[in-house]
């Protein structure tokens, strides 16, 4: 197997598949159209060539390579690919794929494919994609697991997927503080392989107990007749099972940490939490974040069916319509002020547009802060105070350009005055209302970046809308 490549390397291994599926087409497409008595035969021999050059081509390249061209291709390719490579390399492309493709993948096969794929992958694996798992399926391959995987895989789906204990792993490498360094090295060199990330050791007493850890340069600086509990490091960065996980993986970009021990409330070690688990954990979780703030329900391929991915956004934009409705009726109680001055109307757009933008920078900043941990009850003043100090700048500068603006259009100082007051106003409502909405939703047990856009875009439409045409009213109209 090739190395993990470059983007450019990767970018030429999709064009080398794509050219591969199209020339398959083309020649499939030459052999059909011929009429001759043989034709079946031809065509059979040229698709089987072709697939036999498309699985050799696809096997030399890294897993994750594969399952990155599988959620780049539209669904019947994909679907050919992953055909080819599923009876070889199936296991290790399902935990690599997104969650929207690897749906497709399981859905894809019948009970029996979709269970040789999982003979290749152990409890572990399992337990990390258990959910897009059909359970009758999944029930078959745990009764013929070991039964030390069988329990070990009960034990991780007892856990939230958001928990430390779903994303942990048995693969560890335990010594005792009574050992000498010189049976740890004996020990790691009778194993048949590293655990992936082993960048320690964990030191446990007689009863199991996590005492401390032993990282691999203690192991090897130190003298080999030195008890493992002299030399190991004591304080110890460790979590428990029902931590959170986006807690979690704060602690890991804060400790630089490649591994870490997890222990029960009794202090035994139970578990190990490597950083590619926490790395995909936060990939998962941005990308939720992402499409969250455009009111997009969980992943969704690129590729899926019109059907399935008009379901997916149509909650929030029935939102967004009634939304929309609610800022068409504030503006319906201004038309008497509008039919006097038509002027508002081509200026409306541009208090409504600011504002939202304001809304969104701080609803994008507050977010961030609350994933990295940043947000709490003591510091919300403070913020409070500062984004309205960033709005009455940003509101006076803005709002003097556009009434110099109104003011040049339409000779009329009354009209120019109105229209920067109400940028000023909208734009310190606007901030209000971002840093408000993220804290509200995550007050209220809900993924503070769920829809957060479209209640915020609606917000500061009406309050913008109102604040015009209501100065327009008392301060224009006669």
């Amino acid at each position: 197997m090739e190395a993990p490549k470059s983007q450019e390397k990767l970018n030429e291994s999709i064009a080398l598949v794509r050219g591969l599926l199209e020339k398959q087409r083309l020649v499939e497409a030459v052999v059909h159209s011929n009429d001759t008595r043989k034709h079946d035969l031809v065509e059979s021999l040229v698709h089987r060539q072709h697939l036999t050059e498309l699985q050799t081509k696809v096997g030399r390249l890294h897993t994750a390579d594969i399952a990155h061209i599988l959620d780049v291709l539209p669904p019947d390719d994909r679907l050919l690919i992953w055909k080819l490579m599923a009876a070889t390399r199936g296991g290790d492309i399902l935990l690599e794929v997104s969650d929207a493709v690897r749906g497709q993948l399981v859905a894809a096969m019948n009970a029996d494919e979709l269970l040789a794929v999982l003979q290749q992958m152990d409890g572990e694996d399992l337990a990390y994609i258990a959910d897009d798992l059909p359970e009758a399926v999944l029930h078959t391959r745990l009764q013929s697991l070991p039964h030390e995987d069988q329990h070990w895989l009960r034990t991780a789906l007892n856990y939230s997927e958001d928990t430390v204990g779903h994303l942990m792993s048995n693969e560890m490498v335990t010594v005792r503080d009574t050992d000498t360094l010189e049976q740890a090295a004996q020990h790691l060199r009778s194993l048949h392989e590293l655990p992936i990330h082993n960048d320690k050791l964990f030191v446990v007493d007689r009863r199991g107990i996590l005492v401390g850890v032993l990282p691999l340069q203690n192991l090897l600086l130190n003298e080999p007749a030195s008890k493992a509990g002299d030399v190991m490091a004591r304080e110890v960065v460790k979590f428990s099972p029902d931590d959170d996980a986006s807690e979690v993986s704060k602690a890991f970009e804060r400790y630089d940490l490649v591994s870490a021990p997890v222990i029960n409330l009794r202090g035994k070690l139970v578990g190990r939490l490597t950083v590619d688990v926490v790395m995909d954990y936060l990939r998962e979780e941005t990308t939720e974040d992402v499409l969250g703030m455009a009111g997009l329900q969980g992943e969704e391929d690129l590729f899926s069916s019109i059907w399935n991915s008009a379901r997916n956004r149509g909650l929030w934009l029935v939102i967004n319509l009634f939304t929309a409705f609610f800022a068409s009726r504030v503006i319906g109680a201004f038309e008497g002020t509008i039919a006097q001055l038509v002027a508002l109307a081509a200026l409306m757009p541009i208090v409504a547009s600011v504002g939202g933008n304001t809304g969104n920078q701080t609803t994008a900043l507050i977010i961030r802060g609350m994933s990295l941990g940043q947000i709490t009850s003591e510091n919300i003043p403070y913020l409070i105070r500062k984004e309205l100090g960033i709005s009455l700048l940003n509101g006076l500068t803005l709002g003097s350009a556009v009434g110099l603006f109104a003011l040049a259009l339409y000779q009329n100082i009354a009209l120019a005055t109105v229209i920067a007051t109400s940028m000023l106003l909208t734009l310190m409502l606007a901030a209000l209302v971002g840093l408000a909405v993220p804290i509200l939703l995550d007050r209220t047990g809900r993924d503070p970046a769920l829809g957060s856009s479209v209640i915020l875009t609606a917000a500061t439409d009406s309050l913008g809308f109102f604040i015009f045409l209501g100065l327009a009213t008392v301060f224009l109209v006669h």
